[in-house]
Formats: C-alpha cells, structure tokens, sequence
C-alpha cells in the first residue's frame, strides 16, 4: 500500500492496483497503490478511508479482461460482483445475503445492456473460465469489488474505470504485460477529462 500526494476532503482519490498502471498518472489527485486482488485493495482502502480525511468520490483506475468479443478500450463499470463468492449458497444457509452485486451511479451501456464487472482473486487466463463468466459479466478484474464494497461502507461514492487489457484467455499474462503501457496512457488521458482538479 502507498499513497502518493495529500488526501483532501472534497477531492477524489484515485485508486490504483499496481505501479503499472498508474505510471502516467501525475499526483495532482492523490493516487493510491492498493496491490492486487481483493484483500489488498480492501484493506489499503478501509485504511486510508478511515484515517481521512474523506475524499468526494473514490476513482478506482484498473485494467480488466474482456469476457465478450468485440469488448476494446475504456469502461465505466454499472454493476460489479464477485465471481469467486458463492453469495447465493450463504444466503441459503444463513437466510443472510452477503456480497450482493453493487450498482453504481454512473456507468457505461454495453452492447446487451449496462456494464457488469466480475471480480475475484483468480487472474483469468483459460477460455473455459471465462466463457462460464461470461454468462455473468461483460469484464473481470481482481479489485473493483472489494474497493466498491469498501467505498460504501465509508459512504463515499466510487467510480470503477477499466482499460481492456486482454481477453481472459490463455494468452492473458502476456498480453496484459504488452498493453499495460496503453492501459496506464488511457487511464490518465480519462483522469486527466473527467476528475474536476486533475
């Protein structure tokens, strides 16, 4: 976890999961490195919530899979789940509905309706895999849940961006590793358009 630049209330905070993709940003905005996966991005965000002051928004900048052909460039994420959460088996065992899909204020229409993003802990990279998530989502990731989650429970609202870098198949780490670059000059080129003070 490292934040770069000075949290201020009424700013938005950017939140980032590796240097990668946060190296064409500028701390203009604070930038916050969560690492990957969900438990770090929760974690490094909880903690910098709680210590405050209060962003006006948290931004969470990321790259994601793409689940359907056809799926390039920018997302503003509408709904996100986990993949990896059996939320409906909990339920009937508990009659509790822990992890239910968060939908979010803002959000880009895809071709059959609003952006989903599935997020989980498993960086997919097998077309089995993401076909069967496919049915679920349009994009996955491994931090947009936990940072959603994490933003609400500190009553601050949270925009997921995501940069396609791959198709969540076999060839998904290295082509996650050729377009990482891409993905970072996209990232900030949207930052740099859309956050009021960047």
């Amino acid at each position: 976890m490292e934040l770069r630049g000075e949290l201020a209330s009424g700013r938005p905070l950017i939140v980032v999961a590796v240097p990668e993709e946060a190296k064409s940003l500028d701390t203009t905005l604070p930038v916050l490195l969560t690492g990957m996966g969900k438990v770090n991005a929760a974690t490094a965000l909880a903690l910098t919530l709680g210590r405050g002051p209060l962003p006006s928004l948290v931004v969470n900048l990321g790259s994601a899979g793409a689940l359907r052909p056809g799926l390039r460039g920018l997302y503003v994420v509408r709904t996100v789940i986990q993949h990896d959460f059996a939320t409906d088996l909990i339920r009937k065992l508990t009659g509790v509905v822990y992890g239910a899909p968060i939908t979010l204020a803002d959000g880009d229409a895809a071709a059959d309706g609003a952006v989903v993003l599935a997020t989980g802990d498993a960086f997919i990279a097998d077309t089995t895999a993401r076909d069967v998530l496919a049915e679920r989502a349009d994009l996955v990731d491994m931090e947009g849940y936990a940072l959603a989650a994490a933003a609400a429970t500190a009553g601050v609202p949270v925009s997921l961006v995501k940069h396609v870098s791959d198709e969540a198949d076999e060839n998904a780490a290295r082509t996650w590793r050729d377009s990482v670059a891409v993905t970072a000059r996209d990232l900030a080129a949207w930052a740099a358009a859309n956050l009021p003070g960047y």
